[in-house]
């Protein structure tokens, strides 16, 4: 990124960014974002703060919130580099079985107490087979009828009819992430391709499930591949992109990574809200260790929604003060949904 100063020319770009986006409601090019990407680091609040008028004018000024369970833990099959549930590396984290319908409920109801209005069953598969499917099923009804919370599942790569089934199940979003570019995937895991993942994707909104599709940075991409997954994004029209940044996991051939710097994190939030100006864009993992004090910041740079509580394989951190931070910012707590 460049170090040099915030002149004239960073200020006409960033004008025209918010003219395009503010005035004409036209969505910016590639080419565009590029050239955002691009600023120099003095003027990523004034990226940031173009972003949060987006959001305000494209999204209005509610958070959504959402707990997340890992209801089966560990022993994948794939070979996801960044992924401490693979069982193909020697991590700590060891498989565990489905956990039982009422730790599910359980743990859905302490989300619902938090104010949430979502709550993911998230399994570590390479896509569920029929035990599973009959499992998830049947628990995705009972928590939503006696939570009030609505579901989501993220169960890795659906069939067209396992998709069915789960969106007749009454599942109101599905978790299937692009990650990563096109173009990088392959550097990132071989067991699977990134076709079968945007596949996936698109089944999930054919069968009118919303579409949860979340990205993970820092894992040694380039600005111009990010810029590529946001283009990628776009042709996966999903009604939710959960922003995550590389917590590098022990044991992982991604573990000795360095963490995305503060500020970078900052100007990629800025840039995803700019380039998916109408989608639910949550807070996910690793904001914790990458953004620290600057948790603030990226509410105000385009985030609308976020997890609270603990991740899959990490701690987040305290609920309380992610809801004191909305409090502050003076954020409402809301439920968001895009049409489809």
């Amino acid at each position: 990124m460049t170090e040099g100063t915030f002149g004239a020319s960073t200020r006409s770009l960033l004008a025209a960014a918010g003219a395009a986006l503010l005035d004409a409601r036209r969505p910016l090019s590639l080419d565009e974002l590029a050239r955002l990407a691009e600023v120099p680091h003095d003027a990523v609040p004034a990226l940031a703060s173009l972003a949060h008028e987006v959001r305000l004018a494209w999204c209005g000024s509610e958070v959504e919130v959402e707990g997340i369970l890992s209801a089966k833990t560990g022993g994948c099959p794939e070979d996801c580099n960044f992924c401490a549930q693979s069982a193909q590396f020697d991590t700590p984290v060891k498989a565990t079985p489905f956990l039982d319908v009422d730790e599910i409920i359980e743990a859905a109801r302490e989300t619902a107490q938090l104010g949430a209005s979502e709550f993911c069953i998230v399994l570590a598969v390479r896509g569920p087979n029929a035990i599973l499917m009959d499992q998830l099923v049947r628990i995705a009804p009972l928590v939503r009828e006696r939570t009030g919370l609505n579901v989501a599942v993220s169960a890795g790569i659906l069939t067209r009819a396992q998709a069915e089934r789960l969106a007749a199940a009454g599942v109101h979003r599905y978790n299937h992430n692009l990650e990563t570019a096109r173009s990088y995937f392959p550097q990132i895991a071989t067991t699977h391709t990134w076709d079968e993942r945007f596949d996936t994707c698109a089944i999930v909104r054919e069968v009118g499930m919303e579409l949860c599709c979340g990205v993970l940075l820092g894992m040694g991409e380039t600005v111009a591949q990010r810029v590529e997954l946001i283009g990628q994004l776009r042709d996966a029209a999903p009604a939710e992109v959960p922003i995550n940044f590389l917590n590098p996991r022990p044991g992982t051939p991604l573990a000795d990574r360095p963490l995305v710097e503060p500020l970078e994190a900052i100007r990629w939030i800025a840039l995803f809200r700019l380039g998916l100006p109408d989608v639910i864009l949550r807070y996910a993992g690793g904001r914790e260790v990458t953004l620290r004090e600057l948790q603030s910041l990226g509410m105000t740079a385009g985030i609308n929604a976020l997890i609270v509580g603990n991740y899959l394989t990490t701690l987040g951190r305290s609920p309380a003060d992610d809801l004191q931070m909305l409090d502050d910012l003076r954020m409402p707590i809301g439920v968001l949904s895009k049409a489809i």
